[in-house]
Formats: C-alpha cells, structure tokens, sequence
C-alpha cells in the first residue's frame, strides 16, 4: 500500500477513536500509533471521563506505545491524530522521540506550529490527511456547545 493510502487508512481509524470521544462528549480528538504498518495504540480524549487536564487522545496514545513497545522511546513509529497537537501534546512527543506525526486539521490557535513548539528534529510532520472530515467533526461538537 503506498504512502498517501496508509495515512489516509490510519487516520480514518484515529477518526473512529474521535468519534468515540464525541460518544462521550469529549472533545471528538482521535489518535493511533503504527509500526510496521500495525496499530500497536489507540486513544481519544478522556479529560471530561478523567477529570485531568493532561488527558488529550496523544497523550493517552503515547502511553498505551510506550508500554507496548516496553520502552519510553517511540522511535520508527507513526502517531496518527485528528487534530494538530496542543504544546503539551508536542512536548511529549519530542520527549518520545516519535518518526513521524501526521494530523487532520490545522488548530491555529493552540497547536504546536502556531505556538512554534518544536518537535524532535529528526520528527517528520504531515499535515492535512482527511482534513476536511477532521475539521468538520470539531467544528460540529463546538457548534451544538455553543447552543
């Protein structure tokens, strides 16, 4: 399977984990980790279920690899999340040494790139893999909020 395909594949199951998240009514945020082409971890949002601040679908996501994989470090790995991630979310990342971090939907108020928080320099970054649907989803939870 090429490339594009896997990211498109991948983030259509970090969408169902958003979705499950909006079953919850948590802010619909959805992520998986992959290596060698297996989801080794799968997450959404849990802060409302949780009450903590620190449990973002990454987060969570990133915790649930480490302990897979038997260590702190995410290297060859490939995090898949529905929404740019926040700088706590970044800064985790960098800690774990992931590969790669693709995304949905651009969060131009409080994700990683607006804010310029880095992230490993050996992190590749790939951005708007089904952003539309991604988008979409947070942009409809945020509507019926606000009603």
């Amino acid at each position: 399977m090429e490339a594009m395909n896997m990211d498109v594949f991948f983030m259509q199951k970090a969408l169902q984990e958003a979705n499950l998240a909006l079953e919850k009514e948590e802010v619909p945020v959805g992520a998986v980790v992959v290596v060698d082409g297996r989801i080794i971890a799968k997450s959404h949002n849990l802060t409302e279920l949780l009450t903590d601040v620190t449990a973002h679908a990454e987060m969570q996501a990133i915790t649930a690899a480490a302990n897979f994989l038997g260590g702190k470090y995410l290297k060859k790995c490939t995090i898949y999340v529905t929404l740019e991630p926040c700088a706590m979310c970044a800064g985790a990342l960098y800690w774990s040494q992931i590969d790669r971090v693709v995304f949905g939907a651009s969060d131009p108020k409080r994700g990683f790139e607006a804010l310029g928080v880095p992230l490993h320099p050996k992190t590749q970054v790939t951005k708007g893999i089904l952003e539309e649907e991604c988008a979409s989803l947070m942009w409809n939870f945020f509507q019926k909020k606000r009603k």
